[in-house]
């Protein structure tokens, strides 16, 4: 598994050492007798923490924050520009201009305790996040929270369209009568939690967190998996091990050679699906550093790079989806928002094409070595943290990949805490990394070309453009998508976006994020796949409960 991207969609936990030891507590016949799912992570010994609002939390770890805590709405990374589900809020309704929300609060859904769930309940969580900055990770500006009856009514001091599933989707509703006497939520165990989800809490050892499903009280009909075992593996191995013999039944984890290790192990049950989602990974070329501040070098780089090599050797053909569209959106998530312009035109290899690109532009080739306009040799430092398997591997294959146009590339092996200090500073040549997701394109293009977030080399730049990419068009249009109060200029926007994208080649669009799932249906069926997307299948996303209330006995 990967385990670089722990921000927008929260996509897994942090790996750890740990044991193996709680193997057999997660076998899956005694998951049967039971009627219990076993859930995996390879995320090594957990701390108890189950506070739903911290990232470093065991809940959040593990995912199981969300089978005890409800969000206000149900939202489908696999589905983005759907619109998100009632949960919590029977209704929710955005003025025009996105700088307020009111939702209306369901009427049936008590707390596991047995007291109702109110409005009180809902702005008062907000409030808490609001008023914590610890715990508003998103850094959303709050003005006013506000409740009448059974409705809450938020207020913002700029347009939330582009954050509106992160706020209503993705915030955990916790009750008011337990929360108002918690000194600090940013720190708070959390020890005995009580949520108005499904399930509460059973037991708690490093090794496996179990969970029981409620009696009575939930606010629609309960689920069939009446137990959730969530384990946590030492690693990726470890993992890998206990899916392929049963031991566990649902993960998210990276599997090199998936096929012959885990799904041929039981080609009838074992399921991988690696849904992609509007997040993606690619190669950030520093353009403070000549000569590659020069769109025309970066273009014919993008040209030579071999993205089906990568997927296939680095990616093990399935866990970042391949990205084809010249725009960087991935399919089918981005389909919907590819600009007229470059609907159907696709990224192909070609070198030829690169190397006359280059020489049109002043460029010159001494034999096969690539020299700038200057006459010194193109030569390029691609670096990456070395414990990252798939990320040396793809590095390894755009140094071959830029050898063919002339650029001499050296892969660094670097250390993962140097390695973050220096992309963040902008101190490096070229670098695999990821960008944020959501529920439009925006937040992946802002990653690459906000020029708000724009520092010079040696200056932090934690929230993106590491690639100190400078052009006020996109930085403008950003800001204008973020701020449009309709469709149609949304779209304007959009399109100017993605055309700087496309021309200037800020970043090299390489594999989409993932939000899926290695999983077996011997037990229990009703998956989310690629027929059937109505979920994420990944076990940490706020969607991991509507999965499981979708899953059936096997028989």
């Amino acid at each position: 598994m990967d385990t670089r991207k722990l921000s927008a969609i929260a996509l897994a936990g942090i790996l750890a050492g740990g044991m193996l030891t709680a193997c057999s507590a997660s076998g899956s016949p005694n998951a049967t007798a039971t009627a219990a799912l076993s859930v995996g992570m390879p995320n090594g010994p957990q701390t108890e923490n189950h506070n739903p609002f911290l990232s470093t939390s065991s809940a959040n770890s593990l995912g199981y924050r969300w089978m005890i805590y409800e969000p206000l709405t149900m939202w489908n990374p696999a589905q983005p520009a759907d619109p998100a589900k009632p949960w919590l809020a029977s209704d929710t309704k955005w003025t025009p201009d996105y700088k307020s929300v009111t939702v209306t609060i369901r009427d049936n859904a008590t707390w596991s305790d047995g007291q109702k769930l109110t409005a009180d309940d809902v702005a008062f969580t907000y409030n808490l996040i609001k008023d914590h900055e610890g715990i508003n990770t998103n850094a959303t500006p709050y003005q006013s929270i506000t409740t009448a009856g059974n409705q809450v009514t938020m207020t913002f001091g700029v347009s939330q369209f582009v954050n509106q599933n992160k706020i209503l989707a993705q915030i955990p509703i916790v009750p008011k009568h337990l929360w108002s006497s918690i000194a600090d939520p940013a720190t708070d165990l959390n020890k005995k939690p009580v949520g108005s989800g499904p399930y509460t809490l059973k037991s708690f050892t490093p090794q496996t967190t179990t969970l029981s499903v409620r009696s009575s009280g939930y606010w629609q009909p309960l689920p069939q998996v009446k137990e959730l075992r969530y384990t946590s593996y030492t690693d990726n191995n470890a993992q890998t091990t206990a899916l392929a013999n049963g031991e566990s039944e649902w993960s998210f984890v990276f599997i090199p050679n998936y096929k012959t290790v885990f799904v041929d192990k039981d080609a009838a049950h074992h399921k991988v699906w690696a849904a992609p989602v509007l997040g993606i990974h690619g190669l950030y070329i520093n353009t403070s550093k000549k000569p590659f501040s020069d769109p025309v070098l970066r273009q014919a780089m993008n040209m030579a790079i071999n993205r089906e090599d990568i997927f296939n050797q680095a990616e093990a053909g399935y866990f970042h989806p391949l990205i084809t569209s010249i725009t960087g959106l991935p399919s089918p998530a981005g389909d919907a928002f590819v600009s007229p312009e470059y609907k159907g035109k696709n990224q192909v290899v070609d070198v030829e094409g690169a190397k006359k690109l280059l020489t049109g532009a002043g460029y010159k080739y001494s034999g096969t070595t690539l020299n700038d306009q200057s006459g010194k040799p193109v030569t390029i430092t691609l670096t990456d943290p070395s414990g990252w398997s798939d990320y040396q591997t793809s590095l390894e294959i755009v140094k071959d990949n830029l050898s063919k146009i002339g650029i001499a590339a050296t892969v660094d092996k670097a250390n993962q805490d140097a390695w973050s200090k220096n992309v963040e500073e902008g101190n490096f040549g070229a670098a695999f990394r990821w960008t944020n997701g959501g529920a439009t394109p925006y937040d992946m293009y802002q990653t690459v070309m906000d020029g708000s977030l724009l520092q010079p080399v040696g200056k932090p730049s934690p929230g993106g453009n590491f690639g100190r990419f400078n052009n006020p068009q996109a930085t403008a249009a950003l800001k204008a998508y973020a701020s449009a109060t309709s469709d149609a200029d949304r779209t304007t926007a959009l399109n100017t976006i993605e055309k700087v994208f496309v021309e200037q080649t800020p970043m090299i669009p390489v594999g989409a994020d993932n939000i899926g799932a290695a999983y077996s249906d011997k037990h229990w069926t009703g998956w989310p796949d690629a027929s059937n997307p109505y979920a994420a299948a990944q076990p940490t996303q706020p969607n991991a409960l509507d999965v499981v209330l979708h899953l059936k006995a096997a028989s």
